[in-house]
């Protein structure tokens, strides 16, 4: 596990590639924010939090297999994640940031487009009235 990246994953550089190329500007893995967001828009008051299926345990999605081995451990490790991902969540949203999530799966090749269009008009429509 210690191959494991949690910074700069392909997920990752595809939402920052994406964002960049539109022209929005960002901070990456803000060590002052709980949870060091994976990319932080200050102009927008925006996160966005870019997950692996298995990691944070998106539920219905095929990438999302508990192992048959250690079973007990996995389930214990991807809670745990579920959990910090909730108490962030609370900690950001109570300090008035908006907080988007894009799992990877969301982000394969056939709905990419859709997915990344649909975080663009997020971003920009919940800031619209600020």
């Amino acid at each position: 596990m210690s191959r494991i990246k949690g910074k700069d994953t392909k997920p990752e550089m595809v939402v920052r590639r994406f964002l960049h190329a539109k022209g929005l500007r960002y901070r990456l893995h803000d060590k002052k924010l709980p949870g060091k967001p994976d990319i932080v828009l200050p102009k927008y008051k925006t996160i966005v939090n870019v997950h692996g299926c298995f990691w944070h345990g998106h539920d219905g999605c095929r990438y999302y297999v508990i192992p048959k081995t250690r079973t007990e451990w996995w389930q214990q490790k991807i809670n745990r994640n579920r959990e910090l991902d909730q108490q962030n969540l609370s900690k950001l949203i109570q300090e008035g940031w908006k907080v988007l999530t894009i799992f990877e799966c969301e982000l394969k090749p056939k709905v990419r487009a859709d997915t990344l269009d649909n975080l663009l008009e997020q971003i920009r429509f919940e800031n619209s009235g600020n």
